[in-house]
Order: C-alpha cells, then sequence, then structure tokens
C-alpha cells in the first residue's frame, strides 16, 4: 500500500542545473510527482551563463526553487570545479529563489546510459552533448526530489 503524501508540504515547481564551463544542463521538476523532464541547455562561456535566458525559463516554468548538482569526487571531497559551482550558485541568487545543491556525483555517465538505451529501443540519429546535459540536469532534479525535504 503506498505512503501517504505529506500534504503539509508545498508542491513546487524546481529548476535543476548541470554547471558545465560551455553549457549548463536544464531540467523542471515537480515536488506533487516527484519527476522531472530536461528543458534544454543554456549557453555559459566566457562572459559568464546567460542569466537573461535563466531568468527567462524561471519565470516560464514558475520555479520555486533553484537546485544545481555539485561536482563531488568519488570520495565525496569537493572536485576541481566545485569553486566554479559555487560561483554559478551565488549569482543564481539574482532571482531571490532558494538556491541549493545536491551531489551529481556520475550523473553524467548515468545520463550517457539511459539516452544509449533509449536509442538502442528505437531513438534517433546521434545523442548530442546538450541532450546529454539535459539529460544529467534532469538526473540531479530527480536525485533532489528523492530527497526533497
Amino acid at each position: 500500500m503506498p505512503a501517504t503524501p505529506d500534504t503539509n508540504r508545498p508542491d513546487e515547481t524546481i529548476l535543476a542545473f548541470d554547471f558545465g564551463l560551455r553549457r549548463i544542463g536544464v531540467a523542471v521538476g515537480q515536488t506533487v510527482t516527484r519527476s522531472a523532464s530536461p528543458v534544454g541547455v543554456v549557453s555559459n562561456g566566457s562572459s559568464g551563463p546567460d542569466w537573461l535566458r535563466i531568468g527567462t525559463l524561471i519565470k516560464e516554468w514558475g520555479a520555486a526553487r533553484l537546485v544545481v548538482g555539485m561536482p563531488r569526487n568519488v570520495d565525496g571531497s569537493p572536485s576541481e570545479m566545485s569553486g566554479a559551482v559555487d560561483t554559478f550558485m551565488t549569482g543564481l541568487e539574482r532571482f531571490s529563489l532558494p538556491v541549493e545543491s545536491t551531489d551529481e556525483r556520475y550523473s553524467s555517465s548515468e545520463a550517457k546510459q539511459i539516452l544509449v538505451v533509449k536509442r538502442k529501443l528505437g531513438g534517433r540519429g546521434k545523442i548530442s552533448k546538450e541532450t546529454l546535459d539535459a539529460a544529467a540536469a534532469t538526473l540531479i532534479a530527480e536525485r533532489w526530489l528523492k530527497e526533497a525535504r
């Protein structure tokens, strides 16, 4: 028999991000269903993330919370990308929403495995970097939703 849902917790839409130096994967998730879907990618480069596009996505999806995958080494210690992710998270504070992180270890490799299986089951074409980044963001969202406070 399924557990009774926690009705004291408000339903929220979250946007999850898989930070990369060139692209940032984005996914949307719902606390009520604890499921997530890929949205796409936002560019990131020498001038920084496309903050305008991120703001548009926040409004478009009605996000109440932002979740960022925090890269860690196998032993759980911060990776060399952790500092860049911290800076990105600080930048997200401009949207006046709660910003949280969740462990993203192996999210990209897991996403690639999932996409390869889907392709073998009838999907077409090569798996693009953009598709992979958005799929990794989806896994990040699902991890956070699974552990949702």
